[in-house]
């Protein structure tokens, strides 16, 4: 399973309603495997049902600031049974992530 948390640290609040898009590399090709936007709580827990496939993903976060419109953070999956969660902590000139429990 693969989950992401968005948290605005600018202004110490999730970020809601933010658009995320997950993606699998196969093939060199870049494919769509879910979508969603971010909860009140800046959650999205529906990108992925259950187990994934071991392989390189792409989280994709349209962030809409003025500096990084767009967020991508690229991610190897090894043991498609175990829980991906990953964060994106977010302020208008930077931003960080991590793998998150």
């Amino acid at each position: 399973m693969i989950t992401t948390h968005v948290l605005d640290t600018s202004r110490g609040k999730p970020a809601a309603g933010m658009a995320v898009r997950l993606e699998r590399l196969i093939s060199g090709e870049w494919s769509p495997i879910g979508q969603g936007t971010t909860d009140d709580d800046g959650r999205l827990r529906t990108l992925t049902a259950g187990d994934v496939e071991k392989g390189t993903y792409r989280l994709t976060f349209e962030t809409g600031t003025p500096f990084y419109p767009q967020v991508s953070i690229i991610f190897n999956v090894a043991d498609g049974a175990q829980h991906y969660h990953v964060p994106l902590l977010l302020s208008p000139w930077g931003y960080s992530t991590y793998r998150g429990s």
